[in-house]
């Protein structure tokens, strides 16, 4: 009986073993109001971006990717696979006060994951509900959280302010990290992305969630926080504010580089899945100005234009059978959810009322996405909303009548580009020690196709009103909205 039950014990445990040893790990690397114009890859050259355009050279980029046109919904789809409006967090973000958050009721990416035996880790920004600890994040699936949970902080103090409000947000966990005072955000979150790994049992797999604050601004009294030596890098670039952007961009994609590395030196990086990807477009205008650049696009954060909620995206792996390449797939950030459950081999077909569609294998195989529109929001407070079906978009409403219904730009576009700063980058040589590489000519055809050009660039479309009536775009030909189709096609 003893050696039936020992026998018993060994089978379970051995099976337990190989469902979980062959499942990738997945990095998952959010950044905070990028724009579309702010990486190399879709055709700017002020502000290099090596080590993320290599990954995305290597990789897919994600020429249709959307994601919402601010923070907190984004982040609510990203863990629910639900648009916002389905989660209750289509409206704005949440601030320090709020006695809100996502719903409890909703089950969360990583406690799906934990399923599958994952090992959860946070590191960055939450901004998803803390008025009550059941809304933290160690609370709903995550083993480990370094960050913090509002939606912004000053990258040296990491004291967000709010008003009339000011207070310190930075935590171990459900602890007050004091001791990492004046230590620069992107370098703490990427110095706790790299202990991760290393301390990581990588038989065994790992989540990793890192939500950088960068490129988002900081507090009122240094908006655009970088370190000075990192500034004179960019003397180049004339525009004071653009200039500090491009540092904080720099050190953002710094730490890109460093946690590949990481996954590389650990033997990890060949079993791991990796997604680069904003929260939402960059803030041009309006609140939050970082001067990012969403150039060619129109309108930015906190619009439905497709500045806002065009997203800067890549997808790695060498997992994928069709790499290297731009890919087309219509996809929304809802859909990460069912599609990283399918490449960890969970069962998507359990999943509930979501509206995130399985993307594996179309992304990998580049099959016709099964995604054919997608819900932008709506906006029930502001009263706009904008949906794409096909090639149509329409919208309907603005945001702070429309202050922000503008083209941007451009920014970097008269800049040369320089491919072997890609290729030697950290990242560049961590997927060389993989047997991936990368050559100029490669990356000269996959940056052209990825490089939006609006052919009337000097035409500006003055018949959209959206406040007064929806307006309507052929996207795939206009994806600068520069042609309101809506009276042509009325029926």
């Amino acid at each position: 009986m003893n050696k039936l039950l020992v026998l018993f014990l060994l089978v379970t445990l051995c099976s337990a073993s190989e469902s979980t040893v062959n499942r990738p790990h997945i990095v998952f690397i959010l950044a905070d109001d990028l724009g579309w114009n702010d990486v190399g890859f879709h055709g700017s050259g002020q502000i290099p971006t090596p080590n993320i355009d290599a990954l995305a050279y290597s990789g897919l980029i994600m020429n249709n990717y959307y994601v919402t046109p601010v923070c907190t919904p984004s982040r609510s789809a990203l863990m629910t696979g639900k648009y916002p409006i389905h989660n209750g967090m289509q409206h704005a973000v949440l601030f320090g006060g709020e006695a809100r958050g996502l719903p409890l009721a909703e089950k969360l990416l990583p406690e799906y994951l934990k399923e599958l035996g994952y090992t959860n880790r946070i590191v960055g920004k939450w901004h998803l509900g803390w008025y009550t600890k059941e809304y933290t994040p160690t609370y709903r699936g995550f083993d480990s959280h370094l960050g913090y949970w509002t939606g912004h902080q000053d990258y040296f103090d990491h004291t967000a302010v709010e008003g009339a409000n000011w207070g310190l947000d930075m935590r171990r966990n459900m602890e007050v990290a004091y001791d990492l005072h004046g230590s620069y955000s992107t370098d703490v979150f990427a110095k706790e992305a790299v202990n991760v790994i290393n301390s990581h049992n990588s038989s065994t797999p790992l989540f990793l969630y890192l939500a950088h604050a960068a490129v988002h601004s900081g507090n009122p009294y240094n908006p655009l926080p970088a370190p000075d030596e990192t500034v004179e890098k960019f003397d180049y670039i004339t525009d004071y504010k653009r200039q500090r952007f491009a540092a904080i961009m720099s050190k953002l994609d710094d730490s890109v580089g460093t946690v590949v590395n990481a996954l590389a030196e650990r033997n990890m990086l060949e079993n791991s899945v990796i997604i680069f990807s904003t929260d939402n477009g960059g803030a041009e205008a309006g609140f939050n100005l970082n001067h990012a650049s969403n150039y060619p696009l129109k309108g930015g954060k906190n619009t439905l234009w497709e500045g806002g909620v065009r997203g800067a995206g890549l997808l790695w792996s060498p997992l994928i059978k069709q790499p290297q390449r731009v890919a087309r797939q219509f996809m929304h950030i809802s859909d990460w959810l069912p599609t990283l459950l399918s490449i960890a081999g969970g069962n998507v077909s359990q999943l509930e009322n979501i509206d995130g569609v399985d993307q594996w294998q179309s992304l990998s195989e580049d099959l016709a996405s099964t995604r054919t529109a997608i819900l932008h929001n709506i906006d029930d407070t502001y009263g706009n909303a904008a949906l794409t079906v096909g090639t149509w978009k329409l919208v309907k409403g603005t945001t702070d009548n429309g202050a922000w219904d503008n083209w941007y730009g451009p920014s970097g576009r008269d800049y040369d580009y320089n491919a072997t700063l890609v290729i030697d980058s950290v990242t560049g040589q961590a997927l060389k020690s993989i047997n991936i590489s990368l050559t100029p000519e490669m990356i000269e055809v996959l940056r052209n196709f990825s490089t939006i050009s609006c052919s009337n660039s000097n035409i500006r479309d003055v018949t959209c009103k959206p406040v007064e009536a929806s307006c309507l775009f052929n996207i795939t030909e206009d994806p600068c909205e520069m042609n309101n189709l809506a009276d042509e096609l009325v029926l």
